[in-house]
């Protein structure tokens, strides 16, 4: 019986509203939001009408600005040579209002400003307030937007008001606890929408279609059929200009507690029962709540701290403009996590994240249990390698099995194969941006791609004695060179469980 494919649904248009992007002269709006706010508009997936009003400090009016998104769309939008009809009605809608983040009087104004355009477009109180500002500046946008009215709908324009926040969403379990508590005296927590853009990539949000809706993998996802797990997210660069932002997070809070955990989540969770938001996001605490909790005097033998140093052409980590003298914060971390749980009883999830490694990628394998060595143990057939099923998330989308196979010779040898489902190969077209889908999926309301409250702070919760413990340390961050995938204790970490990492 032949099966017709599944048609796919329509995308169900948002409905009209109006964004207000703080921090709208930043690096993050110059290179990510406008390209993908200008995309979706080329691909007719934003409301009508839809309306952007641009919140910075800098002088300038509505000309300058929308200049300057046109040279951001013509730079980072992959989108080819724009199409000028799509851009001049996407900029007639733009607006710049020139404000301090911490001035009151500028979200009085504001507010003035979006009542009146409320009024000309009809947009029925429908806002969404991007935080695109270093996180300095959170309390301070949310208490301002509070006070001056802005988080309150009032006839006749009783729409909604929701606020997305990029990372870090505070630096420990108390300063997120607090960002929190802040959020809820404006905002309820379905219109709170956390941004890990991770979670807006298409490979991240195929784990679970992968998982539970292919019988072949769920009936191998546990304890007895898994050796262990890797999860890898490795960048070529180093500071880039972020220099004296990242020597106050780490590499630990700048991946690992977002990222990384995330996908953790997302590779370890039950199934949800049903697709709605709370019920994903409800199976993912619970399983940041079965980790089990790292103790500050075993932290030697279960993580890894280091810090990149010059291969003799780059600068090392300590000579990065913004850099401390001394600095102790780690550029790689590697973890060892173990859920405890029935489905991952004993199996390691091994954890690792580092600037200025050989390669960019961010993958998960996932090794399983070698097969009895009985049949092929008096042969000179090579080694059996263990199957191994790779989630390739950036770059070259995809996923990966890797099995053994005879090779086409007269004797008998036994060689790892791999069969491989490439995204744009297999759909013949490009992947959405992940900003594309997550902005589109807060104007309509769904939070499934964002984290909750207590997400966020389970999250700190698990690693707060790991930070703690490196910083009362006495031993500072071991040492990488450049273009190494990270220092010798890594592989020891994995190595004395009979263990290694899987480098490509």
């Amino acid at each position: 019986m032949i099966v017709a494919p599944c048609e796919s649904v329509p995308q169900q248009k948002p409905q009209p509203c109006i964004m207000t992007l703080f921090g709208a002269t930043g690096d993050l709006t110059r290179r990510k939001l406008i390209p993908a706010l200008f995309s979706l508009h080329t691909q007719d997936l934003l409301p009508e009408p839809f309306i952007i009003v641009a919140y910075a400090r800098k002088q300038k009016d509505n000309d300058i600005f929308r200049t300057e998104m046109l040279e951001a769309i013509n730079e980072f939008a992959d989108i080819g040579a724009v199409p000028m009809d799509k851009w001049r009605s996407f900029a007639s809608n733009t607006y710049y209002h020139q404000a301090e983040l911490g001035d009151a009087d500028g979200y009085h104004s504001l507010r003035t400003l979006l009542a009146e355009l409320n009024k000309r477009y009809g947009v029925c109180g429908n806002h969404l307030y991007y935080l695109a500002t270093p996180p300095d500046y959170f309390s301070t946008i949310i208490k301002n937007l509070r006070d001056s009215g802005l988080t309150h709908a009032e006839p006749p324009n009783s729409g909604w008001n929701r606020i997305m926040i990029e990372k870090p969403f505070g630096r420990d379990l108390g300063s997120a606890h607090e960002l929190n508590e802040l959020l809820k005296t404006a905002f309820q927590e379905n219109d709170i929408f956390r941004v890990d853009h991770y979670l807006g990539k298409e490979t991240v949000q195929n784990i679970l279609v992968m998982r539970f809706a292919n019988h072949l993998f769920e009936l191998l996802w546990n304890h007895l059929y898994i050796d262990h797990i890797q999860i890898t997210v490795a960048e070529t660069l180093g500071m880039e200009g972020r220099g004296a932002y990242f020597d106050k997070a780490g590499i630990c809070r700048d991946i690992i507690q977002n990222h990384a955990l995330q996908i953790l989540t997302l590779i370890a969770m039950e199934p949800p029962i049903s697709l709605n938001p709370n019920h994903i996001r409800d199976e993912k605490v619970k399983v940041l709540r079965s980790i089990r909790p790292f103790r500050k005097d075993e932290l030697s033998e279960n993580t890894v701290r280091a810090q990149y140093v010059s291969d003799g052409t780059n600068p090392g980590y300590s000579q990065e403009p913004g850099v401390h003298a001394g600095s102790q914060s780690e550029t790689y971390a590697s973890l060892r996590f173990y859920v405890d749980n029935w489905r991952w009883s004993g199996v390691p999830f091994y954890v690792r994240a580092g600037k200025r490694l050989p390669s960019r990628v961010t993958e998960v394998s996932i090794q399983l249990k070698a097969a009895p060595d009985v049949l092929f143990a008096r042969m000179d057939c090579m080694n059996i390698h263990p199957n191994r099923i790779v989630f390739r998330i950036q770059p070259n989308e995809g996923v990966e099995i890797y099995v053994s196979a005879k090779e086409p010779e007269m004797g008998m040898s036994v060689k790892p194969v791999r069969m491989r489902f490439d995204y744009s190969e297999e759909f013949g077209r490009a992947i959405p941006d992940a900003y594309e889908r997550l902005i589109l999926n807060a104007m309509q309301g769904d939070t499934s791609l964002f984290a909750r409250d207590d997400e966020v702070e389970e999250a700190w919760k698990l690693l707060q004695p790991v930070l703690e413990g490196w910083s009362e340390s006495n031993t500072p961050p071991c040492n990488y060179r450049i273009g190494e995938w990270g220092p010798a204790n890594s592989d020891a970490l994995l190595a004395k469980d009979g263990r290694r990492w899987w480098n490509r």
